[in-house]
């Protein structure tokens, strides 16, 4: 999803208008399965550890930084899975930092022989932070030598420094999921109790709250050859994400897949009012670990050499688990 100048859109969420943050998401979202809905959690039922980093606009002075730890595990005498996330979001190198930490879980339901239906909760204690000191305002712009003196020294600014430039606030999410062998469909609803996310009130009724976040997700998984203990199953997976916030949306349809230990996947992220990107992502997989990374080409206006497009790493951990019953379904479209 492509995001507007972060100066002005902090300097708007702190006067308390209407112009809210947009929610992080991976491109390789399927690697981060609980940020993307809280459902997934326990789905391996081995422990699972996702480790995620974004960097998006590295051109534009590392524009976006995004970095994510999940843990999950199921339980079987609850049929529930538990799950763990922090998440950092930096925008302009602590300009304007945001730290999430969640607590997720899962109820998993039997539909029948092939199908299965798990609903996610999510809560999350959530800090923003601003640097005022790496804000420049028009007051401090000369005609000659910009923001700082001809001797490097910074111009002072006549704005007033709040005193409060920080906020923390409680979210709530949930997501359902419904999937089988070869296919998975999930809706999600983020930001349930709208948080206030702003750092000053000069008028309550100018501040909505963090609008809700929709989110639809599907897949298929096309079998090419079945794996045994020598190989990797091979597969094609055509999947879809949509996601709605406010008045920003985005869609990404692609397909994901794996020969053998390699995967990889290509993908078309379009926003709502303009093309945004194309993603490319290639991939090693060993028995429970996985490796990928994947590099957004920006198509917008922006255009790819102004931004430097986006970079992604994924890390993927199932941990030995040496009871899993065989009658336990996980989902494999794409491989999470």
């Amino acid at each position: 999803m492509q995001r507007h100048n972060f100066l002005i859109l902090i300097i708007a969420m702190m006067w308390g208008f209407s112009a809210h943050a947009q929610d992080p998401i991976f491109s390789q979202y399927y690697a981060a399965p609980i940020q993307l809905n809280p459902a997934f959690a326990g789905n391996t039922y081995s422990p699972h550890i996702a480790i995620n980093y974004r960097n998006q606009w590295p051109s534009l002075n590392q524009a976006y930084v995004t970095y994510a730890v999940s843990y999950s595990q199921f339980f079987k005498d609850f049929n529930s899975g538990i799950g763990l996330m922090v998440l950092t979001d930096d925008a302009g190198q602590g300009l304007y930092k945001t730290t999430k930490v969640s607590g997720v879980y899962s109820y998993k339901l039997k539909i029948n022989e092939s199908l299965n239906l798990k609903l996610g909760l999510e809560g999350s204690l959530v800090r923003i932070n601003l640097n005022w000191e790496k804000l420049i305002f028009p007051d401090q712009i000369g005609p000659e030598f910009g923001a700082v003196s001809g001797g490097g020294t910074p111009f002072p600014t006549q704005e007033i420094r709040p005193d409060n430039l920080s906020n923390s606030y409680f979210d709530a999410s949930a997501g359902l999921l419904l999937y089988s062998s070869n296919f998975y469909a999930g809706v999600t609803t983020k930001h349930l109790n709208t948080p206030n996310e702003s750092f000053l009130e000069i008028n309550e009724n100018l501040d909505g709250g963090l609008p809700l976040r929709l989110g639809l997700h599907a897949g298929y998984e096309f079998k090419i050859n079945e794996g045994n203990k020598k190989r990797q199953a091979s597969f094609i997976s055509p999947n879809v994400m949509f996601v709605k916030q406010g008045d920003f949306g985005q869609l990404n349809i692609g397909a994901y897949g794996n020969l053998g230990a390699i995967f990889g996947g290509l993908w078309y992220r379009q926003g709502f009012s303009n093309p945004d990107a194309a993603i490319a992502l290639i991939g090693f997989q060993s028995g429970g670990y996985k490796i990928g990374y994947s590099y957004d080409v920006t198509v917008s206006k922006l255009n790819n050499g102004v931004s430097g497009g986006a970079h992604e790493i994924s890390l993927g951990f199932n941990l030995n688990c040496t009871n899993r019953p065989a009658t336990f379904r996980t989902i494999s479209c794409p491989s999470f």
